[in-house]
Order: C-alpha cells, then sequence, then structure tokens
C-alpha cells in the first residue's frame, strides 16, 4: 500500500508538471499591428507552425508511468516577419504644377506722354480763293417820255463788301446780261437816278445837279448773301465823278471808291452823263485825275532836277579837292 501510495503521488506530480508546461509552452498569438505605410506590401504571413508533439508510452497494467517525454523545445522562431519592400523613399511630392504666372502687370494709371518733338511746322496757309476776274462792261441807260436818254452809263462794277467785323471781305461782280434798269430824268434842279437789278445785287445811284456841275451824291447796295438774307448799305454824302452839266465824267482806268468801312466799289472803263444828254450820245468828257496825262509830268521833272542837282554838287566837290591839292603842291616847292 505504501509503494501504491507513492506511485499514486508521483503520478499526481508529474500531471502537474505535464499541464504547467501546456501552459508555458502555449503560443501567444500576439497580434501585431503593422505601420500603415502607405504603400506597405505585405508577404503572405508565415503560418505559426507549433509541433506539440505528445509521445505518451503505452501504458502497461502494472507500470503505469506516465512518462511524457517531451520533445526538445526548440524555441518557437514564430517569426511574424512582415517583409517589407525596401521602402524607397516615397518622395511624394505635392508638386502643384502651377502654370507659368505670367508677371502681374502692375496696373498702374500712368499716362505716357509722347516725347514731344520740336518738330518744325510749316504753317499751312489757307486755301486761297482765286482772284475775282474784271466785271464785263455794260451800257446802263435811262429813257425819257419821248424815247430819248436822259442818262447813260457805261462801266464794269464790282462791289466788296464786309457784312461784319467777323467775317472775310467778299467781293461780286455785276452782270449787265441779267441786269434790269430803270430811274429818273432830272431837270430844274431835280436829282437823276440809274437802279440796277440782278437776280443777287441791286445797286441805286443818285446824282445831284449844284451849280451847273453833277455828282455823284447817294448810292444804295444790297446783296442777296443766302438763306433769305440780305446785306444793305448806304451813303448819302457822296461827293464823286464830278464834271459840269451838259459834259460826261470818264475814267478809263480801274478806281476804286470806298464808300463805306464795308463797301468798295471799284469801277472799269467807266463814264457816265446825267444830265443834258443830247442825241444818244455822250458829250465831251472831263477825264479823272487817273487818265489825265498831264500827271506823269510832275514827276518826271522832278526826277531830272534832282539828277542835275546830284550832278553839280559832284562836279563841284572834284574841281575843289582838284584846286587843293594843286595849291598844296605850290607851297611845297617855294
Amino acid at each position: 500500500m505504501a509503494v501504491r501510495g507513492c506511485v499514486t503521488l508521483l503520478f499526481i506530480l508529474l500531471t502537474g508538471i505535464v499541464h504547467s508546461d501546456d501552459l508555458v509552452t502555449s503560443p501567444l498569438y500576439a497580434t501585431e499591428e503593422l505601420p500603415s505605410t502607405p504603400a506597405t506590401t505585405e508577404n503572405p504571413s508565415t503560418a505559426h507552425v507549433t509541433t506539440k508533439i505528445t509521445t505518451e508510452p503505452p501504458t502497461t497494467p502494472h507500470n503505469t508511468t506516465n512518462s511524457t517525454t517531451e520533445p526538445p523545445t526548440t524555441p518557437h522562431n514564430t517569426t511574424n516577419s512582415t517583409t517589407e519592400p525596401p521602402t524607397t523613399p516615397h518622395n511624394t511630392t505635392n508638386s502643384t504644377t502651377e502654370p507659368p504666372t505670367t508677371p502681374h502687370h502692375n496696373i498702374t494709371n500712368s499716362t505716357t506722354e509722347a516725347p514731344t518733338t520740336n518738330a518744325t511746322t510749316t504753317p499751312t496757309a489757307p486755301p486761297t480763293t482765286p482772284p475775282i476776274p474784271n466785271p464785263a462792261v455794260g451800257n446802263y441807260n435811262v429813257k425819257s417820255g419821248n424815247d430819248t436818254f436822259c442818262l447813260m452809263a457805261k462801266m464794269g462794277l464790282q462791289f466788296s463788301f464786309k457784312i461784319n467785323e467777323n467775317t472775310s471781305l467778299q467781293t461780286v461782280n455785276l452782270d449787265p446780261n441779267v441786269t434790269e434798269v430803270s430811274g429818273t430824268c432830272g431837270s430844274g434842279g431835280s436829282d437823276s437816278s440809274l437802279l440796277l437789278k440782278s437776280e443777287e445785287i441791286t445797286v441805286h445811284f443818285v446824282f445831284t445837279n449844284v451849280s451847273q456841275k453833277f455828282r455823284l451824291h447817294a448810292l444804295t447796295f444790297s446783296v442777296n448773301v443766302g438763306n433769305g438774307n440780305v446785306f444793305n448799305i448806304s451813303n448819302n454824302n457822296l461827293s464823286l465823278w464830278e464834271a459840269s452839266v451838259g459834259s460826261s465824267y470818264m475814267c478809263k482806268k480801274e478806281q476804286s471808291y470806298n464808300i463805306t468801312d464795308k463797301l468798295t466799289l471799284n469801277t472799269f472803263e467807266l463814264q457816265v452823263q446825267p444830265f443834258g444828254v443830247q442825241k444818244n450820245k455822250f458829250n465831251t468828257a472831263q477825264d479823272c485825275v487817273a487818265d489825265d496825262p498831264d500827271n506823269f509830268v510832275v514827276p518826271i521833272a522832278v526826277g531830272v532836277a534832282l539828277a542835275v542837282l546830284i550832278i553839280i554838287v559832284l562836279l563841284a566837290y572834284l574841281i575843289g579837292r582838284k584846286r587843293s591839292q594843286t595849291s598844296g603842291y605850290e607851297q611845297f616847292d617855294s
């Protein structure tokens, strides 16, 4: 009995040792978290090969020897080998490729003045209007009741006028071919008049007879300047074309008369007789100063006199100088 009790006690001890070894050698399934790297390629995990070899001897009936022969415990190389590929350093370059930024134009409201070159600009002359040709010469006659002329005039008429101070000078010619003639015959000290009227121009001449001499006493001029506007001007205190009654006044050359400060009358081949016309012809003409040939005599005579005077002074100077030189030689010889 003592032997059985010892065997039983030994069996209990061995059984406890075996269970303790099982607890010690039981594999710990450690859960390893792999580092979460973005590009980690994990190889398939190798299985934990836990070889638990329990070799129990055949139980002999009496010698119940529970000899648990444990294999040499090779250390569990439970290698959870996570074979990571060589981590090539991910040059995770968050390269935000920005488009080439064109340099920001600093929009400055800069007023760039053009370089002022002192260019010598020749002033452009305003277009010159072609000169007005001389007017046509017309015959303007006023008849009395018995179909005889009481007033005769032959002349070319040109008028230059300014509407106001801010306008330029305008020149118009009276065309005798489109001019209507009318007037009055004066007698016994009354005035004679001549009225000339064309489509654009109207001229009224008034001749007076004082002390057997006649003269142009008054002139009225009007012209249509367009848009229904008419320019009118007159002078009632003239003293032109003066001659004796019974004769005519004539001035062949062009003459210019300032009727007012805004009107100038130009005449060409003028001859007029407002009183005492006989046989529908001009009487003896009294020429104007411009037509008088004697007017050229005075300037010519003055020019000749000045030339003679200069010659005399020059001769006197030469003679006096020669005499002074001769007297000087005589004093030197003595």
